[in-house]
């Protein structure tokens, strides 16, 4: 079997943007936060559940590696917060991103003490403190504490929770998911909440007794007076150190300000004439946004997709380069040679600037999820299958219309009752052809073998219809089949009472240029290397990949030619043997 190349280092970079980054590390920080308030949630049943439950919690994230993550990912985050502080210049939800920003970057101010106390105590002078110790000063000494322990609490949930949400919203699963996810987000809180305030209660019992505090409030749990002065100037120091962060990137803002509106402003025209002035160094997007002009961006402008994209009319060369991350979307696309095609999230102009939309925005607007977020926007993995009818036109001279029109529903019933037996959805017919989706409600490997045998099935069911109509066809009815999977966006596209559901993204194209290539082949499926991988099919039981070029990509492509696309049913028959 011919060997594929690996992708690019360099080309996997440019895929990475700042806000995966981002999402890296909350997500990282966001599992280390499940996992704290679970062992808050003890409370409710011991102080020595927790104490037994913080002991397994140490010994995880303390671990040499997970550390190193968790304290590098909590360091970026609260850089890249920062960064976006100063960054962000308009927002694309009017409250709910600010709020997410206000939120985090309130949360390193909260919990600087605790972490001073908790743990750099540990660290320079071995204080042994756990959660008698942390309820003692918070709910015995200073029992304003315990108030802002709530409040982080809350805070660190709902910021997190806002990022989870802008990151899985354009995930198939969601809106079946959403009801789970968000008793979850309900439960979890709640219940270490509960943990702290049962936890707490009971030190402030316990507390009153001469044996307890000679017993938790030791020189080896609280440290001597110095100490105790030593961790509050570090706790003060790093405080003042991060309001100097935030002062400064707000200083940059205003400066910013003031040196965009001595550069000057820009004017920037749209296709429908209308035209907006705005301070140079905003996105085309940003200015979009701020002037309340339709810009279809199904991502929100975070370079995941290329919906935003516009053509630039006129000169080219006064543009500044594309980013790494910009470049790539573009080269995915295949438009990345050409110099007039830009994304409007990423290109901030320096100049005047004349442009059209490429994609309306009535088909999927930047503000259109809150209308009918289960229909737009959704991102997800689908396998996606072309069939065509081969012969038709010759079909179509030798008959009456209507004696044409009979043969090819026949031909596209025995299509899709081969789809739907298989689970997967017949979802536009183009002429005598079939665009059939599968993976709308199953995992990738599961749709990869529902297409597989599909495949086979439509195979079958039109050797059948050809014994049916030998008597009405001097020749069988013959076919083609393209198979590839890949991250697509499904969703509504059309305008007003026009509305379709489909599937774009760059697999669908190739399935379809794969059926194209059939005819050249010369057999009846082909299928992307990729899909019988995730199918699971042995290489040594299908035909050896052939390296074809594929129109729009820039390198070529492996794949498996079928001369029957019957035999493609004893193969996914094998595969699901094996992994059954």
């Amino acid at each position: 079997m011919t060997e594929i190349t690996s992708a690019k280092p360099v080309s996997f970079l440019r895929a990475v943007s700042l806000r995966q980054v981002r999402l890296a590390c909350g997500l990282v920080l966001f599992a280390y936060l499940v996992s704290h308030f679970l062992n808050h949630a003890l409370g409710n049943i011991s102080l020595k559940a927790m104490a037994i439950g913080v002991h397994w919690h140490m010994e995880f994230w303390q671990f040499g590696p997970v550390a190193f993550t968790f304290y590098g990912a909590a360091t970026i985050h609260i850089g890249l917060g920062i960064w976006a502080l100063y960054e962000r210049r308009q927002f694309h939800r009017k409250a709910i991103e600010p709020l997410q920003l206000i939120l985090g970057l309130s949360i390193p101010a909260l919990i600087v003490a605790h972490i001073v106390g908790m743990r750099l105590s540990h660290v320079l002078f071995e204080q042994e403190r756990g959660y008698e110790q942390a309820f003692y000063t918070y709910w015995v000494s200073i029992p304003i504490k315990m108030w802002l322990i709530y409040l982080t609490i809350l805070i660190s949930w709902v910021h997190g929770c806002i990022g989870l949400y802008f990151w899985l919203r354009l995930k198939g699963f969601f809106q079946a998911a959403a009801p789970w996810l968000l008793a979850l987000a309900v439960l979890i809180p709640t219940l270490a909440l509960l943990g702290l305030y049962q936890g707490g209660r009971t030190v402030v019992r316990d507390s009153a007794s001469p044996e307890w505090q000679k017993q938790n409030l030791s020189i080896g749990e609280m440290g001597t007076p110095p100490q105790q002065e030593a961790l509050e100037n570090i706790t003060n120091a790093l405080l003042a150190f991060y309001l100097a962060l935030l002062v400064l990137a707000l200083a940059g803002r205003a400066i910013r300000f003031v040196a965009e509106r001595r550069a000057g402003m820009i004017r920037l025209s749209y296709s429908d004439s209308r035209t907006i002035r705005v301070p140079v160094g905003l996105s085309i997007l940003e200015a979009s946004l701020r002037f309340s002009v339709p810009h279809a961006s199904v991502c929100g402008g975070r370079a995941r997709c290329s919906t935003c994209r516009i053509r630039v009319i006129g000169d080219t060369s006064t543009l500044p380069a594309p980013s790494p991350r910009e470049a790539f979307v573009l080269g995915r696309i295949g438009v990345g040679t050409d110099p007039a095609i830009r994304l409007a999230c990423q290109l901030r102009p320096t100049a005047d600037l004349s442009f059209f939309q490429l994609l309306t925005p009535h088909a999927m607007s930047a503000n259109a999820h809150a209308s009918r977020p289960q229909r737009i926007g959704q991102e997800r993995y689908l396998v996606s299958m072309f069939v065509d009818m081969r012969g038709s036109t010759i079909l179509a001279e030798h008959r009456l219309p209507f004696d044409t029109v009979f043969i090819v529903n026949r031909f596209l019933a025995a299509v899709s009752q081969a789809v739907s037996d298989c689970g997967g959805q017949t979802n536009q017919f183009i002429g005598d052809g079939a665009l059939v989706l599968f993976g709308l409600a199953c995992d990738p490997p599961t749709a990869s073998r529902q297409a597989l045998r599909a495949a086979a099935m439509i195979g079958a069911n039109i050797e059948e219809l050809n014994k049916a109509l030998q008597h009405d066809l001097p020749d069988p009815l013959r076919f083609g089949i393209g198979i590839h999977g890949g991250e697509v966006i499904i969703g509504d596209i059309g305008y007003r009472d026009h509305m379709v559901f489909t599937a774009l993204g760059d697999s669908v194209n190739v399935a379809a240029r794969l059926q194209d290539l059939t005819k050249s082949l010369a057999c009846e499926a082909i299928v992307s290397q990729d899909v019988c991988t995730m199918a699971g099919l042995h290489p040594r039981d299908v035909p050896s990949a052939q390296q074809v070029a594929i129109r729009g990509r820039l390198e070529p492509m492996a794949v498996h030619a079928m001369t029957d696309a019957r035999m493609l049913a004893a193969l996914v028959a094998q595969a699901e043997k094996v992994a059954g």
